[in-house]
C-alpha cells in the first residue's frame, strides 16, 4: 500500500540527508557544499529537501553532531563508572580518548565523522556557532576535573592550554586514521587510542617553562 511506504519517508529522508551531508562536508568542507548539492547527491528530487527538514545549514550541522555526540557521551559515562575516584592520569586520559575512538569503531569502515569534526574544529566561523560543545557536558567536566587533579604542578592556564592541544591532536589524528580504514577497523581504533593516550600522557606531564 503506497501510504505505508510514504509514512516512513520523512525519517528515512532525514537520515539520507544526514548521511550524505556528513560525507560531503567531511570530503569537501562545509562551505564548499550547498544544500542543493546535498539533495542531488542524496537522490532527492526536491532541491529544497534539506531546508524543509533542517532549516538552516547550522541546524543541519548541529543534527549531524548530536547524533554522534549522544552515543559518545554514553560511552564516556560508562568509562567514568569504571575509573571514578582514580588518581592515575592514564585512567582519566582513557575517559578523554576512548569514548571518541570507540564510537568511531562502532561506525565501521565507512566512517566520516572524525573528518567532519575536524572541519568543525578548524573553521573559525563554525567554532563561533558553538556547534562542538567541548567541555560543556557534565561527564566532560568530570573528566577534565579528574585529569587536572593529577596535574597539581601546572597552572590553570597551562592545563587549559594543554586541554586544547589534546583535543586538536585527538580529532586530527583520528581524521587521518579514518581516511584509509580496513574492513575490520576495530583494531585500528584500539591502537590509535593507545597511541593517543601514550602521547597525551607525555604532553600533560611535560614541564612548563615559566612565562
Amino acid at each position: 500500500m503506497p501510504w505505508v511506504t510514504r509514512s516512513k519517508t520523512p525519517e528515512s529522508t532525514r537520515q539520507r540527508i544526514l548521511d550524505t551531508a556528513e560525507r560531503m562536508f567531511a570530503e569537501h568542507g562545509v562551505f564548499s557544499v550547498s544544500n542543493r548539492q546535498i539533495s542531488d547527491e542524496a537522490g532527492l528530487g526536491n532541491n529544497t529537501a534539506v531546508s524543509y527538514h533542517f532549516g538552516s545549514k547550522a541546524e543541519l550541522l548541529r543534527a549531524i553532531y548530536l547524533r554522534h555526540s549522544e552515543p559518545t557521551e554514553l560511552l564516556r559515562d560508562q568509562a567514568l563508572e569504571r575509573h571514578a575516584g582514580s588518581t592515575d592520569l592514564r585512567d582519566w586520559l582513557t575517559c578523554f580518548v576512548r569514548p571518541f575512538t570507540d564510537h568511531l569503531a562502532s561506525l565501521g569502515p565507512n566512517s566520516w565523522y572524525a573528518r567532519f569534526v575536524a572541519q568543525l574544529m578548524t573553521e573559525p566561523k563554525l567554532r563561533e556557532l558553538g556547534l562542538v560543545q567541548v567541555g560543556q557536558t557534565s561527564s566532560q567536566r568530570t573528566v577534565s576535573e579528574g585529569l587536572h587533579r593529577c596535574l597539581p604542578d601546572l597552572t590553570p592556564a597551562v592545563r587549559a592550554e594543554r586541554d586544547e592541544m589534546a583535543r586538536v591532536l585527538i580529532v586530527h589524528m583520528c581524521a587521518r586514521r579514518e581516511q584509509d580504514l580496513p574492513d575490520d577497523s576495530t583494531e585500528v581504533w584500539n591502537s590509535t587510542a593507545t597511541a593517543l593516550i601514550d602521547a597525551l600522557a607525555g604532553l600533560y606531564e611535560a614541564p612548563a617553562t615559566p612565562r
